[in-house]
């Protein structure tokens, strides 16, 4: 027996010491890889980016843009955005995936096989960057991805230069169209939710997206002749069979978020005043769509109510109000993550033409625009929805007020971009919220988050300087 034991302390030692060589083999896990798959990469950043930020944008951004309400102390819908709840803190879902795409752009730049992915790379880069810079102003961005290198504290970049400059948003738009126009490898595109690896698809893409930016900065910048440039190329999504989304599913964990939670935490959302007047008045059906009718109604009318309540003060009977529809927690099935759509890009263009920026019927892409909405949203046009409160040029109205407003409505699964828009334009008109704690102003800007003033004190010292000391009414450059 002792022989035997020795026998096996020899072997032990034998192996400890004298395969060394091979340390490094033996010692790395193949469970947690130091480097992943492009195509798992570019898979991962497009799932997460679209799951948290439809989550986000339903439980904070919708508040923002007065899509819904909340029935509980919500700090947030009374604008106290420095105290986000169920959601109001999309800062690091933006970075981490920034930070994800960038060892993407990173692995297609350097390695000659992974190509293909460098365009889809850009394209999401300049995508994530403008909703992260739209949302806050001023960011950390250039300096941002380069922890390798020793830059752990990134300066905050001008909001303008983010757009314009070298490796800017538009930049990166420009660069991506310019990759997958020149990739003629034989590698297939893998991961690719959106397209299934066709590459002429995120071309359409990336010129809806340069539209966006474009008019976006509008207000500051001549953008009429690129606009022009992109409209007579005639090469970006115009049906929502080219769309830029991925379905969730009927059950988890890949349904929408708010189907796997409790349903205290999705009753607490309910259709806004501001929403429901503004389809009451458009006669529109897609109010079934998106909301139930109140359980208190004896003839399925449906019920809003007005933003920001201090539910400390107020009694409120939550069968007085409609819940948010089946799509967003039973039939999450039929509903989208939205990163572009045909229908925003024909009321981008509908706003250009209408602001002579081309030289198109702006009515007509108005028109194509509100079909494509109805049709994105599985919901038939009504007759005579063109021609009344909803028509391009209704009584009372003006032609960029119908437009931004279709907009607003169909943008609900990405309520902050409602927000981003309303700030733009002022359309459509936002109420004052009930119990307001931003002295009855509606915020510009997201604050930035606490943890940038404790980890990148320096840089957010100067930012916040420049923001009137992070102020949520400090507007940002391109709608000042």
């Amino acid at each position: 027996m002792k022989n035997t034991i020795y026998k096996i302390l020899i072997a032990t030692l034998f192996i400890v010491t004298g395969c060394t060589t091979d340390f490094e083999e033996l010692n790395t896990n193949p469970n947690a890889p130091v480097s992943v798959q492009p195509g798992l990469l570019l898979r991962q950043v497009i799932y997460d980016y679209g799951e948290q930020m439809s989550y986000e944008g339903f439980a904070a951004g919708d508040l923002l843009s007065q899509h819904r309400t909340a029935l509980d102390f919500n700090l947030f819908d009374r604008h106290a955005l420095k105290s986000p709840q169920l959601g109001g803190n999309p800062w690091p879902i933006f970075y981490t995936n920034l930070r994800d795409n960038e060892l993407l752009l990173q692995q297609a730049q350097s390695n000659e096989t992974f190509k293909v992915y460098e365009g889809p790379a850009l394209i999401l880069k300049a995508y994530m960057t403008q909703g992260l810079t739209d949302l806050f102003g001023d960011v950390p961005y250039f300096e941002a991805f380069n922890g390798i290198d020793g830059t752990v504290t990134a300066a905050y970049d001008a909001q303008e230069d983010i757009y314009l400059a070298d490796g800017g948003i538009l930049d990166n738009l420009d660069k991506g169209i310019a990759a997958l126009n020149a990739y003629d490898g034989a590698v297939t595109l893998e991961g690719d939710l959106f397209f299934n690896g066709n590459l002429s698809k995120w071309v359409q893409l990336a010129n809806s997206l340069k539209l966006k930016a474009l008019m976006r900065i509008s207000g500051q910048e001549d953008v009429a002749a690129q606009i022009a440039s992109i409209y007579t190329g005639g090469n970006y999504i115009k049906t929502n069979a080219d769309n830029a989304v991925f379905d969730f599913t009927a059950s988890a964990p890949n349904s929408f978020r708010f189907a796997q939670l409790r349903a205290g935490d999705f009753n607490n959302f309910v259709l806004s005043e501001t929403m429901d007047e503004i389809l009451t008045d458009l006669d529109d059906d897609r109010i079934g769509t998106f909301f139930r009718p109140f359980a208190n109604s004896n003839s399925g009318a449906f019920n809003g109510l007005i933003n920001g309540i201090n539910a400390s003060q107020t009694s409120i009977e939550p069968a007085n109000y409609s819940l948010a529809g089946t799509i967003f927690r039973e039939n999450t099935a039929q509903l989208d993550a939205n990163f572009m759509t045909a229908w925003e890009t024909y009321f981008l263009l509908a706003e250009a033409a209408q602001k002579q920026y081309i030289n198109a019927d702006a009515e007509s892409l108005y028109d194509t625009g509100v079909n494509l909405a109805f049709e994105y949203w599985s919901t038939p046009l009504p007759a005579g929805y063109l021609t009344g409160t909803a028509a391009y040029n209704a009584a009372g109205t003006t032609p960029l007020q119908q437009i931004i407003t279709q907009k607003w409505i169909s943008n609900i699964i990405n309520g902050y971009e409602g927000w981003v828009e309303w700030r733009r334009t002022g359309f459509p008109e936002f109420k004052p919220v009930a119990a307001s704690l931003n002295d009855g102003l509606i915020p510009v800007r997201m604050p930035y988050p606490a943890e940038e003033e404790a980890l990148n004190a320096d840089n957010y010292q100067a930012a916040a300087t420049a923001t009137n000391g992070n102020s949520i009414n400090s507007p940002v450059w391109w709608d000042n």
